[in-house]
């Protein structure tokens, strides 16, 4: 009897083992049954990086009237952050929210609160980290002067401040004093940070684009120095490895074009000679970064460059990307092969129900539109409602300025354009030149920011064409100068500028030697001997988009800034359209001529959509 009940014994404790053993296997949807499995302990740890770029002070969604008369939402903080819940859902304690810079400047209720308000959207949000962009500058000191001009002022004194509301880290390695040759203190970091995620050390390291000081206005950033981004880049990242970061990601205000996206492998359709993020990248060594988030330029990447993936949106918070990392938890290393790259993802209330899109330029072509609302990761997309209630103040403050109406119609849109003759720039040009009676006026393309619809203007669309607050500065030229001057406009930078006194010959391709020809609107040479009075916004004639060689080489006097002005760039235009209380319409174009097409440099041709979110030169 002894022996059989031992057997049993034996065989009822070897079915328990072999049940104990099995409850600790995957199973087989990505979660374990029990804490003990080894399968779990080997099983990829999943990070979901999202990211911004370029929001550019949008924490309000954009609205359009369709065809049939109703009304589609797009973009806004409230609705990113139905999407947010939704990602933090699906991936518990694995999100790390980011942004690629340009946080700043673009809309009448960022700029009415020096950033404040999207400092207060990002804080509820949940960001970790920015890259410092160049529009961060703009602000300069703290109150309605956008330089510095009295004794006293700060010029960095509004970005310190958003900095020290920030719950978050804005990040830059290679943004050093000029003085000092040191990391500036005020920015509370060496421009890194470490954080801990499912038990992963992330390294976080911000950059900043080399041409901040070409594309925000030169005087507020004078005493800092912008170095370039691979040998910072690196020196960062390896300092953070060192530190014990097991993934390094970077927020880069630097970024590039991609005409396709579909395929993150594929560079073929990646302008690689023109984007200071393919540039970087394939200067670094491959696995120096872990993921970067791009931004600057407003187009789209969603690619691997050089072995490290690289996602960047369109900006305005219209869009936002995600990678998933999958991550060796023994080895702490990317399984390369199991990354996933979303780069541009549609912020939506609602969408159409064929079409599942709310952009109005894809919508407005269609016969019938039914918007139902949007969906993301088997959810529904819920706007969140708290984060609408902290952020009506800062709207109710601003409604009754951008409903202002001017008392001037706009017969046909103005459209902007940024790489070919613009109708919406030219129109300004001419009004600039105008009020000013000048000889010739010069508008930087990056410094125009959107279209303006048909029907009866309001301020709120004049200040969103012109929100940065530049002061019209009036620069007297000789003649050679001029050539010089509208020379090294064309050699700097990709954009065409609008001219009013000029006209232009051009190659379609960017860089030195792209000007041809330059001649009065007329069609006569201009005498080289004789002075011209030239205006343009003062960003210009600080040496912006390149201009510095030239102005920088004028006697002094030659330059007046327009400080002492009583109305700005904006609301000059904006008094003289009142008082004059004619349509506006596109003069008729002409003033820029190519001697070749679009197909001659990649990239040239952009499509409807690219070109007005295109702004190298001044994002």
């Amino acid at each position: 009897m002894l022996a059989p009940r031992f057997l049993r014994s034996f065989l009822v404790l070897s079915v328990a083992i072999s049940t104990a053993c099995r409850t600790t296997q995957s199973n087989g949807n990505g979660s374990t049954l029990a804490s003990t499995n080894p399968d779990q302990e080997s099983a990829p740890i999943r990070l979901t990086i999202v990211a911004t770029n370029d929001v550019h002070g949008h924490v309000f969604p954009q609205t359009a009237k369709l065809r049939d008369g109703s009304l589609v939402e797009q973009g806004g903080a409230m609705t990113f952050a139905g999407y947010l819940a939704n990602i933090r859902a699906n991936n518990p304690g694995g999100v790390i929210l980011l942004d690629g810079g340009d946080l700043f400047q673009g809309t009448l209720v960022s700029n009415l609160t020096e950033g404040a308000v999207v400092v207060d959207a990002f804080n509820y949000l949940g960001y970790k980290a920015v890259a410092v962009g160049n529009h961060e500058f703009d602000y300069g000191p703290v109150g309605p002067a956008v330089v510095a001009t009295q004794p006293g002022q700060d010029p960095l004194g509004a970005l310190k401040a958003r900095i020290q509301q920030a719950k978050f880290a804005f990040l830059s390695v290679n943004i050093t004093e000029v003085s000092s040759g040191a990391h500036p203190a005020w920015l509370g970091n060496d421009g890194t940070m470490i954080f801990e995620v499912k038990g992963l050390k992330v390294g976080i390291l911000g950059l900043s684009t080399p041409f901040t000081p070409q594309t925000t206005n030169p005087a507020n950033v004078a005493a800092l120095r912008f170095g370039s981004l691979a040998p910072e880049a690196g020196s960062a990242a390896r300092a953070l490895r060192r530190a014990g970061a097991d993934l390094v990601i970077a927020v880069a205000h630097a970024g590039g074009k991609c005409m396709q996206i579909d395929n993150p492998k594929d560079l073929g359709t990646c302008d690689r000679n023109d984007g200071e993020i393919f540039e970087m990248l394939e200067e670094l060594a491959p696995g120096t970064l872990d993921a970067v988030v791009a931004g600057h330029t407003h187009q789209s990447i969603g690619h691997f460059i050089n072995g490290t993936p690289v996602i960047e949106s369109w900006g305005m918070l219209e869009t936002f990307g995600t990678i998933d990392l999958f991550v060796d938890p023994k080895q702490k290393t990317v399984l390369a092969d199991r990354t996933v790259l979303k780069p541009v993802i549609p912020i939506c209330p609602r969408v159409d129900a064929t079409t599942h899109s709310c952009d109005a330029r894809t919508l407005r072509q269609s016969e019938r539109v039914e918007l139902v609302p949007a969906t993301f990761l088997g959810r529904p997309v819920v706007p969140d409602q708290e984060l609408a209630r902290l952020l009506a103040p800062a709207q109710t403050q601003v409604v009754a300025a951008q409903n202002r109406k001017l008392g001037v119609k706009v017969p046909q849109t103005l459209a902007r354009k940024y790489d070919g003759e613009s109708p919406l720039g030219n129109m300004l040009a001419d009004t600039l030149r105008e009020i000013e009676n000048a000889d010739v006026s010069l508008v930087n393309p990056g410094g125009v920011r959107t279209e303006i619809p048909a029907g009866e203007l309001t301020y709120g669309q004049a200040y969103e064409v012109l929100p940065f607050e530049n002061t019209i500065a009036t620069v007297v030229v000789t003649g050679e100068e001029l050539n010089r001057l509208v020379r090294a406009a064309y050699n700097a930078r990709r954009g065409v500028y609008s001219e009013s006194g000029l006209k232009v010959t051009l190659s379609q391709c960017p860089g030195q030697g792209r000007l041809k020809a330059v001649t009065l609107a007329d069609g006569k040479p201009i005498a080289l001997e004789r002075k011209y009075r030239v205006v343009m916004p003062d960003f210009l004639a600080r040496g912006g988009d390149g201009l510095a060689p030239v102005l920088s080489s004028l006697p002094p006097g030659r330059i007046e800034m327009g400080t002492a002005r009583e109305l700005n760039f904006l609301e000059a235009m904006v008094a003289y359209w009142e008082k004059k209380k004619q349509d506006l319409i596109a003069p008729k174009p002409g003033r820029v001529k190519f001697l070749d097409d679009a197909t001659t440099c990649w990239g040239s041709a952009l499509d409807g959509r690219e070109t007005t979110r295109a702004n190298a030169s001044s994002n």
